[in-house]
């Protein structure tokens, strides 16, 4: 028996005895996430004993690693190869691993141009409630027959099983790129974000904030060297040096710009998901941040607007989730995500029970789990 298998034969055993004796399991790898979803209860399950590389193949565009993998390590190791994680998953911080950003479905200031985490899990090895390991899907695009379930598993975060392992696809980084600086409202920034989705234009990123009083956009272009020198003439607008201006992309990806910074003690952090072509929504207090090309909208707000930004987030097609929060004996007060609709809870509540119907893992993180 190699190392790897005796470290997974130890997960399964593991899991045997959690689900034997009803005992709930907390999964844990780098903790760079545990302010998402509901708090819980648990033994920690650690991860950190899943690293290493499967295999790589970069003339495939895939790559297969086991999720205890650092984060961060699989990035150079792509990076070195020209390649990257089209979709930036957030780091939030140094330590998060690669089953904590497929478990949290996050995906950075690119989501809205390339896709989510979703989209580039090619396959998956599962270790499930009934102590079983389980693979789905493969290492090429078109590998599905039937219910898709490696990528059913981001944004799962952990209630479906212990994620082992896992294959993305990856993708070359752009030859070129520049950020262009816009002075204007966010009525304006909308506007222009909706216009400019119907062109055939190299865009990549953008986020509208207030900078020191300022209302900004920020718009980021990827893609052939012709495509961005031809967009950045037709766009206008300031450009900014490539050099000094990745330091800010990175810090909007990982939420240490000022903006997030200055939440305030008795502020929650909501993210809003809406459709780009959405209007600013009427939600009193301070002015959001704006990511997705419309899409993904931020809102730091007393807990007392909670009601009415869900409201404001359905009223136009969308939904809001408590992101974070400073008061940490609310985590288990007010519920982090919307409610699902009918069919949707049904589905989730039959996944989990096919999945883990001793319901060992990660009890209680979804709110609709209850």
């Amino acid at each position: 028996m190699t190392a790897m298998d005796s470290t997974l034969q130890a997960m399964v055993e593991r899991v045997r005895a959690a689900a034997a004796n009803a005992t709930p399991l907390r999964i844990r790898g780098g903790g760079t996430k545990d302010f998402y979803g509901e708090a819980i209860d648990g033994e920690a399950l650690d991860t950190a004993s899943l690293a290493g590389v499967v295999s790589y193949e970069p003339t495939e565009l895939v790559v297969t690693v086991r999720t205890g993998l650092p984060l961060a390590e699989l990035e150079a190791l792509l990076s070195a190869e020209g390649q990257c994680l089209a979709f930036e998953p957030p780091r939030f911080a140094a330590n998060g691993t690669v089953g904590g950003m497929v478990a949290a479905g996050l995906s950075g200031p690119s989501r809205a141009s390339v896709g989510s985490v979703r989209d580039h899990v090619l396959g998956a090895e599962l270790l499930n409630g009934k102590a079983e390991l389980l693979r789905f899907g493969g290492t090429v695009m078109k590998n599905v027959a039937g219910y898709d379930v490696s990528r059913v598993l981001a944004g799962s975060l952990g209630t479906l099983g212990l994620i082992t392992e896992v294959s993305l696809k990856v993708l070359p980084i752009a030859p070129a790129q520049a950020t262009l600086r816009f002075d204007c409202s966010q009525a304006d920034a909308l506007r222009l974000l909706n216009a400019w989705g119907g062109q055939p234009l190299p865009l990549n990123a953008s986020c509208w904030v207030e900078d020191a009083g300022q209302p900004v956009l920020y718009l980021r272009l990827r893609g052939a060297v012709a495509a961005v020198e031809s967009a950045c003439k037709h766009l206008g607008g300031v450009r900014l040096d490539n050099a000094q201006v990745a330091a800010d992309w990175d810090a909007c990806r990982d939420q240490t710009l000022p903006w997030f910074a200055d939440i305030a003690p008795t502020q929650d952090l909501w993210r809003v998901s809406v459709p780009q072509t959405a209007t600013a929504l009427s939600i009193d207090g301070e002015p959001p941040l704006i990511e997705w090309h419309g899409a993904q909208r931020w809102y730091r707000a007393e807990s007392e607007q909670g009601a009415a930004i869900r409201a404001a987030a359905k009223a136009v097609g969308g939904h809001a989730t408590l992101f974070k929060t400073r008061d940490a004996t609310r985590l288990r007060g007010d519920a982090r995500f919307d409610a699902l609709s009918p069919a949707l809870a049904r589905v989730q509540r039959n996944l989990m029970h096919e999945f883990d119907p001793h319901r060992i893992f990660n009890r209680g993180r979804l709110a609709s789990e209850a």
